[in-house]
């Protein structure tokens, strides 16, 4: 290819990028462009506005958790956070309920961030981590060290099992390259195998040793301690942090892979990429509070619907998730039950509720 074929090539591709960046003409379509320096960071302000607005609904959710019962009133609970309550209320906001209510949020937003990167990856509203599979393998892989290894390695065996999971779909929808029907099938296929694995562990493990290990399989965050806290943030900041200029890179294979790499961009090892920080993102939100449903499908399609954006929306999903994942916590600590509901049961039924929701709205169509 001659040179000034190769210079054409790489102005039609630009020109197609561009496209893809602005499409539409209404506000929520509009990018405004910000230099720092030497970086240069576009923002298009509805998904910005919508990304702020459910970080304060995920908080306010948050803070109706911190005095659900009037236990303790608001006024030692802001004294309790900024260390000037007294001891009482210091055990109960710190060392009860504070981690419940901070690992909620951060799983919420590590599920919503995996599942708006797996559904631009597989180019199918269905591909999120817990209906593909890999959340059941990240399960699978937690629940061998939490029976026969030490507890303290399950954020590893999470991110094992979920990464040989993602292989293994991937080799047998390997010519879907990541994309199709081909992924979601064979991603259920493999789901349904482990699942029945992991129902094996549970028979051959000790009685209590199984209890808890049941309860954390249907996504609990009863058990979660204050020392979890500062690894899981940081965890999910890393992973978003690189993340998010894959982000780019992604949307544009929407172009096709060949038009793609005339912008220079490497597709096989941008999904490769991408796969491995969304292994790692459901990793994080299994070994801390087990393979909850449904909040990696809902929340990157709601997002999109309340930014009316294009392309992955990253952080509005991560956004939307942590308010769907605190909302569900706070509904179920305060339902009038025998015990506190596992939040997985809640998110399970709000699942429910969404694709019956979505199956009556395709119909009307």
């Amino acid at each position: 290819m001659s040179a000034v074929t190769r210079a054409r090539t790489r102005t039609r591709t630009e020109d197609s990028a561009r496209s893809v960046s602005v499409r539409g003409r209404g506000p929520a379509h509009r990018t405004l462009r910000l230099t720092l320096g030497g970086l240069s960071l576009r923002i298009r302000p509805c998904p910005l506005a919508v990304t702020l607005l459910l970080t304060l609904l995920a908080a306010g959710s948050g803070a109706l958790a911190l005095t659900r019962d009037g236990l303790v009133p608001p006024s030692e609970v802001l004294g309790a956070l900024f260390g000037a309550g007294s001891e009482q209320a210091a055990f109960v906001v710190l060392e009860l309920r504070l981690p419940r209510v901070a690992l909620g949020l951060v799983v919420g937003a590590a599920l919503g961030a995996a599942g708006a990167l797996f559904q631009q990856l597989s180019r199918n509203p269905l591909g999120s981590p817990d209906i593909v599979g890999f959340n059941s393998g990240a399960a699978t892989g937690a629940l061998l060290v939490l029976l026969h290894g030490d507890p303290a390695y399950v954020a590893a065996g999470a991110a094992g099992g979920g990464l040989v999971t993602a292989v293994i779909v991937q080799l047998l929808a390997r010519r879907g390259s990541f994309r199709g029907n081909r992924l979601i099938l064979a991603g259920i296929a493999v789901g349904s195998l482990l699942t029945s694995v992991n129902s094996y562990l549970l028979t051959r493990a000790a009685l209590d040793h199984a209890q808890s290990a049941q309860l954390w399989l249907i996504g609990s965050l009863g058990s979660t301690e204050r020392h979890q806290i500062l690894p899981a943030t940081l965890a999910l900041t890393a992973l978003l942090l690189l993340a998010l200029p894959l982000v780019r890179r992604l949307d544009l294979l929407e172009m096709g892979d060949e038009a793609a790499g005339g912008l220079g961009i490497d597709a096989g090892r941008t999904r490769v990429l991408v796969l491995l920080v969304a292994v790692g993102l459901s990793a994080v939100a299994v070994s801390v509070a087990g393979p909850i449903v449904f909040v990696a499908l809902c929340a990157p399609q709601l997002a999109r619907r309340l930014s009316r954006g294009t392309g992955t929306g990253l952080l509005p999903a991560a956004a939307m998730g942590a308010l769907l994942l605190s909302a569900s916590d706070l509904v179920a600590i305060t339902l009038p039950t025998a015990g506190a509901l596992p939040v997985g049961v809640v998110t399970g039924a709000l699942g429910g509720v969404y694709l019956a929701w979505l199956l009556g709205r395709r119909q009307r169509r």
